[in-house]
């Protein structure tokens, strides 16, 4: 039985094909179509919105999805979040005309005060009405009340002094003549301030997760090929944060080399064919190889560096499969010193 994998089209899409790419050896799609092939008859793949993604795969249409935790959160989709992709943020903010207001609930209070309706335009209905609702100003005013929301077909909530509207895009031009507020996704706030808008509240941050099938993962056939897509997808993630480092060393500096480099796990140590050489094999943080150079240059020759299409930690994810690891774990680092011993012992 093939696993059903729904990814995202629009804004996540050229970045989602980069992971798959680095993912998998073949990712290929026709033209004007929304059908993926990757090198694994076992998976099969469709191009979706992302924000219909939380429900089919909640529903049992999709096995796995690749969609953003805003819409996750957004469909109160009922699914097992297996990995934080870590592309696509966003942060969903509250904005509005001009400097009065330090945020919603403050905007919330002065329009009651006034008895002034509040028009609040989005995409998220769900999430801008479980905001307002958690404001001070609003329990305090209208107590438990549903805020309106207000759809072309729809309308729902029996509070009519705050109303939410459902925006179709460019949400950022409402304000002011069609609506008071803007609860809506932004990267840098740029877009915002050149509509003369302020940003009030941040309400969540989102980056692009995958998420299953709660029947899919107590199914063991479709869990094992799930748990491959997850190994195949936190190998490319890890893969873009780390370097690997090839070196020489002469046997009187290893001990010293091996204490300054930082490692993945346990650096790899292999005797040249020089006597009183050996290579050195590791793994680093791109964060950390600006501060390594200075350190090797003194005391090694040769130096490598290729950045690693995958790291797969295989360890880690058999032992969720088995039912024995929790939360995935950083690896420590490595014990230079008794990495030396073994060097020098032969091991």
């Amino acid at each position: 039985m093939a696993v059903r994998l729904a990814i995202p089209k629009g804004s996540l899409e050229d970045s989602t094909f980069r992971l798959l790419e680095r993912a998998w050896t073949r990712v290929r799609r026709k033209d004007r179509t929304y059908r993926v092939y990757l090198d694994d008859p076992e998976i099969t793949v469709k191009m979706l919105r992302p924000q219909e993604i939380p429900t089919l795969v909640a529903e049992g249409l999709y096995d796995v999805g690749i969609t953003g935790n805003d819409w996750v959160g957004e469909a109160r989709a009922d699914v097992e979040e297996l990995l934080d992709l870590e592309y696509g943020r966003v942060r969903l903010v509250t904005a509005f005309p001009g400097q009065r207001y330090a945020g919603l609930d403050a905007m919330i209070g002065d329009y009651a005060r006034k008895k002034r309706t509040l028009r609040i335009s989005t995409e998220y209905l769900t999430t801008t009405a479980r905001f307002v609702r958690s404001c001070a100003s609003y329990r305090r005013r209208y107590g438990s009340r549903e805020p309106l929301i207000v759809t072309p077909w729809l309308r729902t909530g029996t509070n009519r002094a705050v109303q939410i509207h459902l925006s179709f895009g460019a949400t950022e031009a409402k304000p002011p003549e069609d609506v008071d507020a803007i609860l809506d996704v932004t990267e840098t706030g740029t877009t915002l301030t050149q509509n003369k808008l302020k940003i009030g509240d941040d309400v969540l941050v989102s980056t692009a997760h995958l998420i299953a099938n709660r029947d899919a993962m107590r199914d063991a056939a479709r869990r094992e090929k799930i748990f491959d897509i997850v190994t195949m997808l936190r190998g490319a993630v890890l893969g873009k944060k780390y370097l690997h480092v090839y070196l020489n060393v002469e046997a009187r500096n290893l001990e010293r080399l091996l204490a300054a480099i930082p490692s993945l796990k346990r650096p790899t140590i292999s005797p040249l064919g020089e006597d009183g050489w050996y290579g050195v094999n590791t793994v680093v943080k791109k964060s950390e190889y600006h501060a390594l150079i200075p350190k090797v240059r003194r005391l090694a020759q040769g130096l490598v560096v290729h950045e690693p299409r995958q790291i797969l930690e295989l360890e880690e994810i058999t032992r969720a499969e088995t039912g024995h690891g929790g939360p995935r774990r950083q690896a420590r680092p490595a014990r230079p010193a008794r990495a030396a011993r073994r060097a020098k012992k032969g091991r």
